[in-house]
């Protein structure tokens, strides 16, 4: 992990690179070649230096994004066996990274700068502010694997679109463009190619300039109102990923993404 504490140009890290400048903690998801998968050491890094971000004052607004042309697409499979799945150790740290962005006492904005997928559809929708940029687009694709959604996207995503949409991505494994996010309330701005980063710095801007008390208060207000049972949520997809990771059809779902085909579902 790379941590620059003035220098907004900080050199790229292995798999999680932070950048400190002007009260801003920018944390880039830093794995392109693989569109940002989320490995074991990127979510731990990304967890730890959030949570480490608790009570700093220097710390005013945070901003998450992705290297290259992906946000996150989700959990690393490659290499990944069905047994390393049902031993709970990446849903614990999934869940933990989550924790850490709707616990934090500070906004913490989310650049999606091109597909986010999975894992990382419910990273994004974790945090306050979500700013698309055109190519973004959010899936929840767990159910082509034979599992269920994590992260607490059975919270976000219902909470912020409906229970009808929110069955169309979870069930259906249907993908919201950029557009389609913003209109159905699932991020909070789209913008242009050209207005991205510009808006992306401009609401960071705000955001660390506002009063740290208040804006604290006020997140913690409106999680407690929309996600009131965020954690039972977490729990509830732990239990049902556990019990799923067990399965034949999660083998055959995993199989089938590495094999590049269609999966053959027999509900055992």
């Amino acid at each position: 992990m790379t941590d620059r504490h003035a220098d907004p140009t900080a050199a790229t890290g292995p798999d999680l690179v932070v950048e400190r400048a002007n009260g801003v903690l920018r944390l880039v998801l830093n794995r392109p070649t693989t569109l940002n998968a989320a490995s074991a050491a990127m979510v731990e890094a990304l967890s730890a230096t959030l949570e480490q971000a608790v009570g700093d004052d220097d710390v005013r607004a945070v901003v998450l994004t992705g290297e290259g042309r992906a946000f996150c697409s989700g959990a690393d499979l490659a290499g990944l066996d069905p047994a390393q799945v049902a031993d709970g150790s990446a849903m614990v740290a999934a869940n933990r990274a989550i924790r850490a962005i709707t616990g934090l006492d500070k906004p913490v904005l989310a650049a999606v700068n091109g597909p986010a997928a999975g894992f990382g559809c419910a990273l994004a929708l974790a945090c306050d502010v979500v700013v698309a940029h055109p190519s973004a687009t959010f899936s929840l694709t767990f159910t082509r694997l034979g599992l269920m959604p994590d992260g607490a996207s059975t919270a976000t995503v219902a909470a912020s679109v409906g229970r009808a949409r929110a069955m169309r991505m979870a069930l259906l494994g249907e993908r919201l463009d950029a557009n389609e996010a913003y209109l159905h309330g699932l991020v909070s701005h789209v913008t242009t190619e050209d207005t991205f980063t510009d808006l992306v710095g401009a609401l960071t801007e705000k955001l660390a300039e506002g009063a740290p008390l208040a804006m604290a208060a006020t997140k913690k207000a409106i999680n407690a109102a929309s996600l009131p049972h965020l954690e039972q949520a977490l729990e509830t997809e732990h239990r049902g990923q556990m019990m799923l990771a067990r399965t034949a059809d999660l083998v055959e779902g995993m199989t089938a993404f590495v094999e590049r085909r269609s999966p053959k579902f027999r509900g055992a």
